[in-house]
């Protein structure tokens, strides 16, 4: 039997605090493991950061599948300023790499396989770049460390989308997120994206909502933190990294694999057809193939 155990901020006065020291925040995570002690080795486990407006509930049946296939615990963490986890000012790859090694710590293990999508993919590589003594194996999903996607651009319209919204009065959660909807269908087409960024909208008091990301600092921290990795000198990470593109997404581009052996000399490139930047999504059952062979194999 599989348990998904979820785990949050110490207090709850903690969960949307704004903080404006560049410290790590103690992330939320939902880790999956097995009840039965003899069914869990005793390896690292895996750690999995979801990409921009997303959260740990989006792995959820993903996480699982990764259990079973790997036997290694599975904490998937909600990033800061994302889910549930704190808010805070600063929302650079530094921090959120801090944040990741302040979690190992905090959980009593030297190592982990990280795994990270599109903005947490870029987290992880920082983090491996960065603390390579503390990563296993690292695994990035549609994301370069070389070259920015146009269509990455494309979000500053979300984001105006987003702030123009209101839903105050509505009498249910239901209500208000059909209400969001209609308003965001003005600007973004595809309702899979609505209903990806509406799971985002809560209750804030009664009749109230607003956004569960820390939109205001998402938003500022954009262009200049979010959407263009990091200048990285004299650093790589040597260990097992594989890179998941799609087959119909621009993030991952041919050209650039050689830039990104710089970085990751044994990086190993693999693009699932039919699949777009959600490629965990598009195509799951390809993907946990791919992810779970990679995190299983030997290496010699």
């Amino acid at each position: 039997m599989l348990l998904p155990q979820r785990h949050v901020c110490n207090s709850p006065r903690m969960l949307r605090s704004e903080r404006n020291l560049s410290a790590p925040v103690k992330l939320s995570y939902a880790s999956y493991e097995s009840v039965k002690e003899n069914d869990q080795n005793a390896e690292q486990p895996i750690i999995i950061m979801h990409g921009l407006f997303g959260s740990k509930s989006n792995w959820n049946t993903l996480s699982k599948s990764i259990h079973r296939k790997t036997k290694r615990k599975v904490i998937v963490v909600d990033a800061r300023n994302h889910g549930d986890s704190p808010h805070s000012s600063n929302m650079s790859y530094k921090d959120m790499a801090e944040d990741v090694i302040h979690l190992l710590n905090d959980l009593g293990f030297e190592k982990a396989i990280l795994v990270g999508h599109s903005m947490g993919g870029s987290a992880m590589m920082y983090t491996a770049l960065n603390f390579p003594q503390h990563v296993e194996k690292l695994a990035v999903v549609d994301m370069s460390p070389v070259k920015t996607s146009p269509s990455l651009m494309e979000i500053k319209k979300i984001f105006k989308a987003m702030d123009l919204v209101t839903a105050d009065g509505s009498p249910t959660l239901s209500k208000a997120r059909k209400i969001v909807d209609q308003q965001l269908e003005k600007s973004i087409k595809s309702s899979a994206l609505r209903q990806f960024l509406i799971a985002n909208l809560v209750e804030e008091d009664s009749g109230k909502y607003k956004w569960r990301v820390n939109l205001p600092v998402l938003e500022q921290a954009f262009s200049t933190q979010i959407a263009v990795f990091p200048k990285i000198e004299s650093k790589i990470y040597e260990n097992p990294t594989l890179f998941i593109g799609g087959g119909n997404s621009d993030y991952i581009r041919v050209e650039d694999h050689d830039a990104i052996r710089k970085l990751f000399p044994l990086a190993e490139f693999h693009y699932i057809d039919g699949a777009n930047h959600w490629v965990h999504a598009d195509k799951p059952i390809e993907f946990v193939d791919l992810l779970t062979n990679f995190i299983n194999r030997t290496v010699s």
